[in-house]
C-alpha cells in the first residue's frame, strides 16, 4: 500500500505526458491516402504538389517573410522533431516561434488548428515523413526522440 502511494505521482506524470504525445503522435497508424489528400488540398499550393517548395525559398520575400520550404529531402522539414512540426501546422508558423521565444523570423505559414484536426495534421506529416530517404526518416527520428526527453 504505501509503494502504491510512492508511485502514483510518476504515474500520474507519465499519463499527463503519454497524452500529450497521443496528441503529436495519435492512438491509431496514420493514414496515408488522407495525408496525401489533405496535403494537396491544403499544403501543395505553397509548398508544392511534389513537396518541392517555393523557388528561392532560402531567401525570404521583401516583407522578410520566409518562403514555403520544401518538404522533400532538399528541404529541412526533416531536421525537426515531430513535436515541432505538429505545433507549426497546427499554432501556424508566428505561434510556435512566439512560444519558443525565437526572434527575428518573420513565418508565413497560417496556423491550421481550426481547418484540420489533430489526427489530420498527422496524417499529412506522415504523408510529407513517407517521402523522405531512409537516411533523412531516420535523422528526423532521433530528433523527435531529443524532443520528448
Amino acid at each position: 500500500m504505501i509503494r502504491a502511494r510512492r508511485f502514483a505521482p510518476a504515474v500520474a506524470i507519465a499519463g499527463v505526458a503519454g497524452a500529450a504525445l497521443l496528441a503529436i503522435r495519435g492512438p491509431a497508424a496514420p493514414d496515408l491516402t488522407r495525408g496525401a489528400s489533405l496535403y494537396a488540398e491544403q499544403c501543395a499550393s505553397c509548398h508544392g504538389a511534389a513537396l518541392e517548395g517555393q523557388a528561392e525559398w532560402r531567401n525570404p520575400d521583401p516583407d522578410g517573410s520566409l518562403r514555403a520550404p520544401p518538404h522533400d529531402d532538399s528541404g529541412h522539414t526533416w531536421h525537426h522533431g515531430d513535436r515541432l512540426l505538429f505545433d507549426y501546422v497546427r499554432l501556424g508558423g508566428a505561434e510556435t516561434l512566439r512560444r519558443m521565444d525565437v526572434g527575428g523570423v518573420v513565418s508565413g505559414m497560417p496556423a491550421f488548428g481550426d481547418i484540420l484536426s489533430d489526427a489530420e495534421i498527422r496524417d499529412v506529416l506522415a504523408f510529407i515523413r513517407s517521402s523522405w530517404s531512409p537516411e533523412m526518416r531516420a535523422f528526423q527520428a532521433a530528433r523527435t526522440e531529443d524532443e520528448d526527453r
